[in-house]
């Protein structure tokens, strides 16, 4: 039974490089189109309605049109199925696609022209007919800790209850203090601000990047280190989607791709990819470029935190999703495998990632 799941995976790793390298291949042949000198109809951003998701998506609008002052640009929103369930675990109810779908499928049937999400909410598998167009540079992809007294992480009392709607987070955080209970919390960033107070948490942990977009930097208390929280996997990035080969769209939003963001990505996402991960499970990724290799450094946990299998590898950045790809394997090989199996054989508290 392990070795034919074994040869799955091995099936699953080579269809991955392919869709992997088929999603860079489409931003580079954008880049080689192109656009129409006069455009007649408003380019039409698809985005969430929540402050985060207008911040992101305003900012793409800012950045077209500054590349193209003739552009008209609007944005459209659209509520996802993941901004509907507010009550239950999104591990339960279907993990990150729920917060895509409903843009992508606008995206399918031409009511918009551009789709702004956080990449950490794409799943692995693009729509036919879809790609990413560009991913600009990142900001911060680490986790903030936002406490109500004031105390740091390890200063916190024994006991003390912090609100997270992530697996990820809550396996970091049971792994470094045991002593603390961990709490679900659900909503946007305003609405989990709110629920610190409201809701008797001690703490939150959210992503450094959402708090810094809407100006909050002020409510954190630190910045948490990687080695106590490493990130999820495209955290702190966004993600520009767009219809494969549009000859109006596809080279502006190309203009906006960062290189060095994208590769750094890529090799995170071939990472997630290959370990079949989402919601469900706590699986963290973060890379860096120094003295130009790419630094991928990847986790997986049990959900109680007990067990944390851990593993760095580097190389050449064109090679970014093979390292991703190799750093799986190593970790699979180390016993990730195990506690993979063994979670997608339950059904989880369930969290976001």
């Amino acid at each position: 039974m392990r070795v034919c799941f074994q040869r799955q995976r091995r099936r699953n790793g080579v269809r991955l490089r392919r869709g992997i390298l088929l999603q860079r291949m489409c931003s580079l042949q954008l880049r080689r189109l192109r656009p129409l000198t006069k455009m007649n109809n408003p380019i039409k951003i698809g985005t969430r309605g929540s402050k985060l998701a207008l911040w992101q998506a305003n900012w793409v609008k800012s950045a077209l049109e500054k590349k193209s002052p003739s552009a008209p640009v609007e944005l459209i929103i659209i509520k996802t199925q993941g901004d509907k369930i507010l009550d239950v675990p999104l591990a339960r109810v279907g993990g990150k696609g729920l917060f895509v779908k409903e843009i992508e499928q606008a995206l399918l049937t031409r009511r918009i022209d551009i789709a702004v999400h956080s990449m950490k909410d794409m799943p692995a598998d693009i729509p036919q007919g879809l790609c990413i167009g560009a991913i600009p540079e990142r900001e911060n992809p680490g986790d903030v800790f936002i406490s109500r007294s004031g105390d740091g992480f390890r200063k916190l009392a024994k006991g003390s209850v912090i609100g997270t709607s992530s697996l990820r987070r809550g396996a970091q955080l049971r792994h470094a203090r045991p002593d603390i209970v961990i709490r679900s919390i659900r909503g946007n960033l305003d609405t989990r601000l709110k629920k610190l107070e409201s809701e008797n948490f001690d703490a939150l942990v959210l992503a450094a990047a959402g708090v810094k977009r809407l100006n909050l930097e002020h409510r954190i208390t630190e910045y948490l280190d990687s080695t106590i929280m490493l990130p999820a996997i495209g955290q702190g990035a966004l993600c520009i989607e767009t219809r494969k080969d549009d000859p109006i769209v596809g080279p502006l939003v190309a203009s906006l791709d960062h290189a060095a963001t994208r590769i750094v990505v890529a090799g995170e996402r071939a990472f997630l990819n290959r370990l079949e991960g989402g919601c469900q499970v706590p699986i963290a990724g973060h890379g860096r470029i120094s003295e130009k290799q790419l630094v991928l450094t990847g986790l997986v946990a049990e959900i109680d935190g007990s067990r944390v299998i851990k593993g760095e590898k580097s190389g050449p950045l064109d090679s970014s999703e093979t390292i991703g790809i190799d750093l799986a394997e190593e970790l699979l090989a180390g016993g990730a495998d195990k506690i993979l199996d063994k979670l997608k054989s339950i059904a989880p508290e369930g969290y976001e990632s």
